[in-house]
């Protein structure tokens, strides 16, 4: 699969946002507009002007509409909550070159409100996975006690834990150590 810079730094982002919620993290990652602000200086958030407690209030919405996509059961479901997404961001696509970045589309108007930038952006990054065909590539970590997502980019489609050197990891050992304790526990012959 074919994918650009530009929306491989969205879905990026947008694991980032996703992993913020307090069912992932067990509370609250962006619980006020300091954590907002910091979130957004920290993913490189451009065009943003200040923010406030309704910046706030459309992000987490926004988060609950953008997990929700990970959750459907056929492209079609997730279509049409990208759609709504998206047509309720009001999207106006644009070629820019700023910050040293070569150039690319922004989805948002310029000096959009942080809510209707990421709805544009990442409502258009999960876009191109639905139109590729790839909705399977929208993960879920398959550790039993994590809630993170990702978006599995490997060639083959192969990942399944949000972060091989913890889920992934953990479980490996876990197994290994279970192998070793009923080798021990069977006699030798």
């Amino acid at each position: 699969m074919l994918i650009t810079h530009d929306t491989e730094c969205a879905l990026s982002l947008l694991v980032e946002l996703l992993n913020t919620a307090p069912e992932v993290c067990g509370a609250e990652r962006l619980p006020d507009v300091a954590a907002l602000d910091a979130f957004v200086v920290r993913q490189e958030i451009s065009e943003i002007d200040s923010l406030t407690e309704d910046d706030l209030r459309r992000v987490h919405e926004l988060r609950t509409r953008l997990r929700e996509v990970f959750a459907t059961e056929s492209t079609a479901e997730a279509a049409e909550l990208v759609n709504s997404m998206v047509a309720a961001a009001g999207t106006t696509p644009r070629l820019t070159n700023h910050d040293g970045h070569d150039w690319h589309i922004h989805y948002f108007a310029p000096h959009a409100a942080l809510g209707d930038h990421l709805a544009a952006e990442l409502g258009m990054a999960l876009a191109f996975i639905l139109m590729a065909g790839e909705r399977e590539r929208l993960r879920r970590c398959e550790a039993p006690d994590c809630a993170r997502v990702f978006v599995d980019l490997s060639r083959n489609r192969s990942r399944r834990y949000c972060d091989s050197r913890t889920c992934g990891n953990r479980l490996h050992v876990a197994a290994y150590r279970a192998r070793q304790r009923s080798a021990e526990a069977v006699p030798s012959a």
